[in-house]
């Protein structure tokens, strides 16, 4: 059934009053969401807003899932805006109504059960959806992504009934879900095609360690493993490999990265390459329409971390609210995670090449590991496994390009040692 909207009194205009323009948010998200309180902070009463989300609650905090998972916290703990937040702020929301079509014509987005809104102006934070490795049996019940509250359901529901779950992905969300099952008492292999874990993030050495401890803890981990075929008549019972092996899974969550969202986008006509093409006022080519989050691609790239994203929000919102001065600039950014209770940190360059080279702090009785990557005598990466505390300065020092001369032989204990060095 379709339902239409007044496009004039769609945010609850009494009728006679001049109307606002109306704002349509496709994209109930952290990036969606943060866009919007910015811009509640400069202009709350601009607009008539509705927002669309595919999900059945308020915005939720999609990093806290794992704890969830976990049983550290519940859904009520990760929401961010609850359905009275939305109500306070007059905004109309559809939660569990995805938008399938956007008239950019008529400027009219069409949800799935049929409601039609209006809009002068559109922001699409559609984020970004899984990667399911497409091989044979990935479509069977029992093989499941790790994005969403459905998902951490799905899960908690298998570990109550089964017990071998097999993780495909060694990365930071693979490792994160490993955790998560092993804590609910299933059994719990981490598959990773690559020869060390989190290699994005963290250098050969860092990632022995991070699967030492993991190993301890009781996950089992299999390296340069190539998944060939999910097995399973009517329900996975089995992972199979390159090689002909094989081992038992009740359970398959695959974390082997995630692809920008971008189908509703393509088939509104909006320019697309690997995601939305965003200018720097996150306005697409049409610029009626507005995007952020991760389903973004602004000057070649694309965005998976909070901190960039918080930053498109903020320019977003601003032009959105007509106070249109800020730009969107890209700045380097540094990774500080927390892996099942380990503090990791990298920043910069941490490879390092043929003319650079390292200092590094081994404490094995401690857990720490540190390394700086030096070259014409300037920090250019840092790796820090268990002791972080140290990491900001660190990318201080590389974003600055600070001469480290006079610095080095104190440089990996620590910013207060260094600066009681005599110059």
């Amino acid at each position: 059934m379709k339902h239409e909207i007044d496009a004039q009194t769609s945010g609850g205009a009494s009728p006679g009053a001049p109307s606002r323009p109306r704002l349509v948010v496709i994209g109930n998200g952290m990036a969606g969401m943060r866009t919007v309180e910015e811009l509640l902070k400069l202009a709350p009463d601009l607009y008539d807003i509705t927002v669309f989300g595919a999900e059945p609650y308020g915005n939720y905090n999609r990093i806290l899932l794992s704890p969830v998972l976990a049983g550290e916290k519940t859904v009520d703990d990760i929401i961010l805006n609850t359905r009275d937040w939305y109500a306070q702020n007059g905004i109309r929301l559809y939660a569990g109504d995805p938008v399938i079509a956007i008239d950019r014509r008529r400027r009219i987005v069409r949800s799935q059960s049929g409601v039609q809104v209006g809009y002068d102006r559109l922001l699409l934070a559609t984020g970004s959806k899984p990667f399911l490795i497409p091989v044979p049996g990935h479509d069977l019940p029992g093989v499941i992504a790790f994005r969403d509250i459905q998902d951490v359901e799905t899960m908690l529901a298998a570990a109550r009934s089964h017990r071998h779950a097999v993780v495909i992905g060694g990365g930071l969300l693979g490792l994160e879900a490993a955790n998560g099952l092993m804590r609910q008492g299933m059994s719990v292999t981490v598959v990773h095609v690559m020869d060390s874990l989190m290699e994005r993030q963290l250098d050969r050495s860092a990632s022995a360690l991070l699967q030492q401890a993991l190993e301890r803890k009781g996950l089992r981990f299999l390296l340069r493993a190539n998944t060939a075929e999910i097995v399973g008549p009517e329900r996975v019972t089995a992972v199979r490999f390159d090689d002909g092996t094989e081992i038992p899974a009740d359970l398959v969550v695959m974390t082997a990265g995630v692809r920008p969202n971008i189908d509703l986008a393509k088939q509104a006509g909006l320019h697309c390459e690997r995601a939305i093409v965003v200018d720097d006022t996150l306005q697409t080519y049409d610029p009626r329409v507005y995007a952020v989050g991760e389903c973004v691609q602004h000057r070649t790239a694309t965005f998976g971390l909070v901190a960039p994203i918080w930053d498109q929000a903020r320019v977003c919102g601003a032009h959105l609210a007509g106070a249109g001065h800020r730009r969107y600039v890209q700045r380097a950014t540094a990774t500080k995670l927390k892996v099942t209770g380990v503090e990791l940190y990298s920043a910069g360059d941490f490879i390092g090449g043929p003319d650079s080279e390292d200092l590094v702090l081994r404490d094995p009785r401690r857990g720490v590991y540190k390394r700086l990557v030096i070259e014409d005598n300037r920090v250019v990466g840092a790796v820090l496994y268990g002791d972080v505390k140290e990491g900001a300065w660190y990318f201080e020092l590389i974003q600055n390009r600070t001469d480290i001369s006079s610095l080095r032989s104190q440089l990996l204990f620590g910013k207060a040692l260094c600066e009681a060095q005599p110059a």
